[in-house]
């Protein structure tokens, strides 16, 4: 069984904290307190600042709640920092109350991810004495608590991890310099002098500048300890906590700080070190220590004259030196440096001795270590609270032995070792949670005999009939457990048939897991705590990993067959855990390749990991951020072909404001080149761009062959962008929602194609859906089809005919090789040659050679002979050109003869047109030499194919199979960016191998928006304590690499654009949304385009929790769902209307809601999309209602992030239901919702006008408004509109019915007479003949409704009550 950590069950009842009522909340003290001295959203004026209000606040609010979470976010929540504590700080006389109170906001802000130092802009040298008032306070030794000593330590961690602000940069730096080595003893500082004689050097000039230092700067060198000169790690290690139940988490927590303390970097250099270098360092130690020995302690002569391997052991150690008495070792210490003899430190025998063995034992490799790791989680760690914390809150003093993501790392081994840690433990939690919510569903239980039963079933996991071992592999050489494990495993799968095909589909490599539980409960269980802890609940014994080999199926019961499992046990316990296994266990495909990505890190940390000199350092987050962009790189191109990018010369112009434009030759159209002049200096005026536009040459005298081009009129900063993508260096794109990113870089992509056409270009996005939009767009723009390829399996998703996966690109050059050797034998024919040329590509080129080019060359011969320029003799052209009866299809004449340059063009085309055929046929020549579509696809992807897009996921699994295959390129161009975790970012650039030390990549574009919504982390605890969420994408804006932000939307209308354009610099909008009619018309039936509409509880309830998390609010989902209705009663498409909200819980109650009241109704139907706001990110609608959800907190949303992907979805009509009250209040949500708040906090209506409309957006109707009062308003208000429709449906389906009716009469009345024997007319036969009218399906959806209303009541989750009224 496994022993549950303690810190499980403190952490489990932190989440059944209470949560308030908006009432209690609102007759709270700090609320009735923030009304009078400084809440924005009061009404009567505020009362003057009272320090004692501070002081008050802070000790019983604070103090007594021993820094409860709860009552600071109330008081960081009514802006108590920005509107109270921070105008009112005086650095003289502010209170310690008034200080702390300021650092637990701040903590507040940082735990809650929100901006921290927006409020302290402005005042840098008042905000230096706060951070000054705060040093001071924590040095004051006995005056402050270990709660308020912990909050100020936690206020400094979130001040380091926020260097990127120049606020906080400038006070903080002064705490980490040279000046630490004032802490450091005077012997042990000479000998790192003696190391690095440079240091001395600085240390002197460091003297001379301290001499006029005041008394407040030499305070802060107080703060500068090192821990090797401190001996932290060794008085932590002899610390007794280790041997208690509690240590464990210090344990964890000190093994990272010994990890980085001895981690492998020079102090000098600040480069990784090899493994070499380090057994050298070590060496040198080691060597020295045994110096010292045999100078002066002959007892240790053995000592110094061994070899340093059979020395530098624990053991070794402590044996040489427990011989030395007390004062022998002190004074040994001392001569190496280890204590300070002057300071006569007190320390003991065994301190000595471990300090000792801390300095001079021999560690294992990093990369030993690493390759030790087991990959596969047990559940050892899987339910380790400090490791996999279930429930994290983070809360202020919460601390977890979890590797951080911020904006350095000292080497790539250590950002790839972070990355590492945190994807395995991320995928360790998914894990969890599966086996979990499996388990919970089986519901096992102990029988009388001790053996398990389950009552309930799960989709993703199945008890096991039987499992037998088959094979034990020996142990590898030096290893305990065994290699391999073979075992067969049977399971009954008497579940539906989909389920069971999902089990049939499992194959080869598949990783699965075999779980062994011991249920305590002698009975079937009832219910299960779902907040509590799982292991004792289901007895949870142990969990092992496998990967499927073979499924075989046979009817009801399925044989999983030679299993390979993975062991971590050593071979003698081997059988007393692996005959205990009574659950296997699956995940789904796209959560279940975390074993190829780690694999793929580990890889990478193996190998001398190689990156492009020119971006090293800035993955890394050192030196100048500017330096990998392409104006401060030597290889900078002045002169561009833009290709097709404008639209003529004017645009040209228009797109470079900042330059004096100059134009060379007379054309006016594309395509254009231009030369940048004057970039190197800083003088405006002598910056001058050269308009250059020339003519494209003639590709072929046939209609299909002109290109096809740009249509869309790039702005000033979309062009820069794209001239920034076509530069070498790293281009970094800033795309807020609407402004073009996926068309930007469409023409980055084809620019780069045409520009460099040897080069290769690798587009990464996060997502299939971006991708392949992305993909179609490169599709309809002039890049021949054959260099394209999309890799992975979302390319069937892809809305063309084409298939552009790998074996259908060599189905496509297979086709195309027997289309062009067509042309070539009709090109034979047109030209009377005999033999068969066109029978392979490499007799077609033979042709070519000794056929075709002799022709061309005898041609041109001929016209100059002719002296064909001459005006009179342009004839000859046409009746010397050899080609002319294989052109004979081509559009007639071919020559004008109207001037000799006009048809020479057209002669030197056609013979380019052909030349092309000989060309790609002399492409295609290897696929007939290779036999096998293997090999076929593998030599489209290495050489044949120039622009390749696949997924981030996809080229981490696939990473090895890429290298192996001497996969190489030299652009890469990122969608969705800021999307994609950092690892994910980074690994795309080690896809190939180096090539002489060096990596080809030349180009690396990434386009993304980090104002919206991060990468998606499950686990709260990696999410915000490790930072993980943190995109690459993000931390270079952090860092300030120079971005192009495009400045111009043209999705949604400006009324709506202006709720999200405050979150950047200055976002426009393009011309067309304010001219074309579709922004121009008002929304039908609704008095305003967008509108913030207050919901109130229903019968008491606002929010609610089914589940942990599953957040519910049934009020908004019938407003919601009302709303809808009432749209699709006047008319709207319903494609055109998006239902989206903030949680999961409530996108499948208003799904609920949606297939009992519209899915079978004709009338109504289902919407486009019902998602959550996540999900929903990068698509876009005419039409959103939005659910906020929440009533007691702001939860999630206050994320400025999710507001602006919620923002900014709707294109013409933007309807949002929430509690008012609740989110204008959050400070975060100010700016949008104080514009939301100017218009009625009630839904306006005009029921009498319907889609479409004529009338315009700032016109108002010619009726007043209904005023829908409330959620029951709503609902009898479209329930009374519902029934008028039906009304007419049932008057329009009548006259239909009479109508048809009478025709029949007709009909029959007129084959009476016309056949002799009389025909009766029988009307309720010839009714029956009639298709049922829509009326009658209508009533059948209403009783329907009714019927499945009553049958989803225990579905809901909710009161029958409130059902039942809702329903009515």
């Amino acid at each position: 069984m496994v022993k549950l950590n303690t810190a499980t069950a403190k952490t489990r009842s932190r989440s059944r904290a209470f949560i308030p009522t908006v009432d209690a909340i609102n007759q709270d003290k700090i609320t009735q307190l923030s009304q009078k001295y400084w809440a924005s959203n009061s009404s009567d004026p505020h009362l003057p600042f009272d320090q004692s209000v501070v002081d008050d606040l802070y000790i019983n609010e604070v103090v007594q709640s021993s820094f409860h979470t709860r009552r600071i976010a109330l008081l960081e929540i009514s802006q108590y920092l920005e509107n109270y504590l921070w105008p009112n700080f005086d650095p003289a006389n502010s209170t310690f109350s008034h200080i702390m109170s300021m650092v637990c906001m701040v903590n507040e802000k940082h735990r809650e991810g929100v901006p921290v130092w927006k409020a302290f802009e402005g005042d840098a040298d008042k905000f230096g004495k706060f951070i000054y008032r705060v040093l001071e306070g924590l040095l004051e030794e006995g005056s402050v608590s270990l709660k308020e000593g912990c909050s100020m330590m936690l206020f400094l961690q979130c001040a380091f991890s926020s260097l990127e602000i120049d606020l906080v940069r400038k006070q903080i730096q002064t705490l980490v310099s040279l000046h630490v080595w004032h802490c450091l003893s005077e012997g042990r500082r000479e000998d790192e002098f003696r190391r690095y004689p440079k240091w001395k050097k600085y240390w002197k000039s460091l003297l001379k500048k301290e001499e006029n230092e005041n008394d407040d700067k030499k305070l802060l060198n107080q703060f500068y300890l090192l821990i090797d000169d401190l001996h932290l790690i060794v008085k932590c290690q002899m610390n007794q906590i280790l041997e208690h139940g509690d240590g464990h988490l210090f344990s964890q927590l000190l093994d990272r700080l010994k990890f980085y303390a001895n981690f492998e970097i020079c102090n000098e250099s600040g480069d990784p070190m090899t493994e070499l270098e380090v057994m050298n360092e070590h060496y040198k130690k080691i060597t020295s220590l045994q110096q010292t020995v045999f100078q002066k302690f002959s007892e240790l002569r053995q000592f110094a004259l061994s070899n340093v391997n059979s020395v530098d052991t624990k053991a070794a150690i402590m044996k040489s030196f427990k011989s030395l008495n007390f004062d022998e070792l002190k004074e040994l210490a001392g001569c190496i440096n280890l204590i300070d003899n002057v300071k006569k430190e007190d320390v003991s025998v065994q301190f000595l001795l471990e300090a000792l063995v801390f300095r001079y034992e021999r560690r294992v490799s990093q990369i030993k270590r690493l390759n030790s790791m087991a990959l596969y989680p047990t559940e050892e760690v899987i339910w380790d609270e400090n490791v996999v914390p279930a429930d994290y809150h983070s809360a202020s003093g919460q601390v977890l032995a979890l590797p951080k993501l911020n904006l350095q790392f000292l080497t790539l081994h250590d950002y790839l070792l972070r990355n590492f840690d945190l994807f395995r433990l991320e995928s360790t939690y998914q894990i969890r949670q599966d086996i979990e919510d499996a388990v919970f569903r089986l519901k096992p239980w102990r029988a009388e005999d001790g053996s398990t039963l389950f009552n309930g079933w799960a989709r993703m996991a199945s008890p096991v009939v039987r499992f037998a071992v088959i094979q034990v592999a020996k142990p590898n050489l030096g290893e305990n457990r065994p290699s391999r494990v073979r075992a067969d495993v049977t399971v009954n799968l008497n579940v539906r048939t989909n389920i069971k095909q999902e089990w049939e589909l499992l194959r080869k490599h598949d990783a699965c897991f075999l779980v062994t539980v011991k249920p305590p409960n002698p009975q079937p269980p009832s219910k299960y705590d779902f907040k509590g802890d799982f292991i004792s609940q289901v007895g949870l014994v142990c969990v092992r990993e496998c990967w499927m080999l073979m499924v075989e199926s046979l009817k009801r019961v399925l044989t999983l067959a030679l299993i390979y499992l993975v062991t971590h046990e050593l071979l003698e316990l081997f059988w007393d855990v692996y005959e205990t296994f009574n659950i296997f266990l699956r995940r789904k495909p796209k959560e279940n390749n975390f074993k190829c990505v780690l694999e793929t890190i580990r890889d990478l940390m193996n190998i001398n990991c190689v990156v492009p000199d020119w971006l090293h350092d800035v993955i890394l987050g050192y030196g100048d951020p500017k330096s990998a962009h392409y104006s401060e790189l030597p290889n900078k191109l002045n002169k561009l072909d833009f290709n097709d990018t404008f639209l003529d010369v004017n645009h040209a112009i228009a797109s470079f404001p900042n330059y004096k434009p100059e134009m060379k030759g007379s054309s006016t159209s594309r395509p254009i080149r231009v030369t940048f002049e004057g970039d190197d200096g800083q003088d405006s005026e002598k910056k001058v761009v050269v308009i250059e536009p020339y003519t494209i040459l003639s590709r072929g005298p046939y209609p299909t062959n002109q290109p096809n081009l740009n249509k869309i009129q790039f702005t000033p900063t979309q062009v820069e962008a794209i001239r920034s993508g076509m530069q070498p260096g790293l281009t970094l794109v800033v795309g807020p929602p609407g402004t073009g990113k996926t068309d930007v870089a469409t023409q980055i992509i084809s620019n780069i194609y045409h520009n460099f056409p040897d080069q290769r270009t690798l587009v990464v996005t996060h997502s299939n859906q971006a991708l392949n939009q992305l993909f179609e767009k490169v599709i309809a723009l002039d890049v021949d089809e054959r260099h394209l390829l999309r890799l992975g399996h979302g390319e069937e998703e892809l809305e063309t005919e084409k298939d552009f996966s790998r074996y259908g690109r060599v189905n496509y050059v297979l086709a195309k090789r027997l289309d062009l050797l067509v042309e070539v034998e009709k090109l034979q024919k047109s030209l009377n040659v005999c033999g068969d040329v066109a029978y392979t590509c490499e007799t077609s080129g033979f042709f070519f050679v000794h056929h075709v080019l002799p022709n061309w060359e005898r041609f041109l011969i001929k016209v100059k002979a002719a002296n064909a320029s001459v005006e009179g003799n342009v004839e000859v052209i046409g009746q010397s050109f050899p080609f002319d009866k294989f052109f004979a299809d081509a559009p007639q004449p071919l020559f004008k003869s109207k001037s000799y340059e006009q048809d020479m063009e057209i002669a030197e085309g056609c013979f380019r047109y052909i030349k092309r055929i000989f060309e790609q046929l002399d492409e295609f020549r290897a696929f007939e030499l290779l036999r096998t579509g293997l090999d076929r696809s593998r030599y489209l992807l290495v050489k044949e194919a120039k622009i390749i897009a696949m997924t981030c996921t996809h080229a981490a699994l696939k990473r090895r199979e890429l290298v192996d295959l001497i996969f190489q390129y030299d652009n890469i161009l990122m969608e969705e960016s800021a999307q994609i975790l950092e690892i994910e970012t980074f690994i795309p650039l080690l896809l190939q191998n180096p090539e002489q030390g060096r990596i080809r990549l030349k180009r690396w574009i990434m386009i993304g928006d980090h104002h919206q919504l991060p990468p998606v982390i499950k686990n709260m605890a990696f999410q915000k304590y490790g930072n993980m969420e943190q995109s690459l994408f993000a931390r270079f804006v952090r860092l300030g690499v120079p971005a192009v932000e495009l400045d111009a939307q043209g999705r949604a209308r400006p009324s709506i654009a202006q709720l999200f354009q405050w979150r950047y610099k200055k976002l426009g909008n393009l011309p067309h949304v304010a001219s074309q009619p579709e922004y121009l018309l008002a929304n039908p039936g609704f008095a305003y385009d967008y509108q913030l509409i207050n919901v109130a509880d229903f019968n008491g309830v606002g929010e609610s929790e089914p589940s942990p998390y599953f957040f519910q609010n049934l009020a908004e989902a019938e407003y919601v769902v009302a709303t809808y209705m009432y749209m699709r009663m006047l008319g709207y498409p319903a494609e055109k209307i998006t239902i989206l909200t903030t949680y999961n819980g409530q996108k499948a109650l208003i799904k609920d809601i949606i297939a009992a009241k519209c899915a079978k109704s004709l009338l109504i139907g289902e919407p486009h999309k019902v998602s959550t706001v996540d999900k929903y990110q990068g698509q876009q609608n005419d039409y959103i209602l939005l659910s906020l959800v929440r009533t007691k907190t702001v939860g999630h949303l206050r994320d400025a992030r999710r507001l602006i992907v919620a923002l900014s979805r709707a294109r013409l009509g933007l309807y949002i239901f929430a509690r008012i009250p609740l989110f204008a209040n959050c400070f975060e949500m100010t700016p949008a919702f104080s514009i939301l708040s100017k218009r009625p906090d009630k839904l306006h209506l005009h029921e009498r006008e319907f889609f479409p409309t004529e009338r315009k957006a700032d016109v108002k109707f010619h009726e007043d408004p209904v005023v829908i009062k409330d959620m029951q308003h709503m609902a009898q208000f479209v329930y009374d509109i519902y029934m008028t429709k039906l009304d007419v449906y049932r008057k329009e389906e009548a006259e239909k019915k009479e109508k048809l009716l009478q025709e029949m009469r007709i009909t029959a009345e007129a084959k009476r007479q016309e056949e002799p024997v009389p025909i009766k007319f029988d009307e309720d036969e010839a009714m029956n003949t009639v298709v049922t009218p829509i009326v009658d399906e209508v009533a059948s959806s209403t009783k329907d409704q009714v019927v499945s209303e009553n049958e989803d009541d225990e579905k809901m989750e909710v009161d029958s009550t409130i059902e039942t009224e809702t329903t009515t």
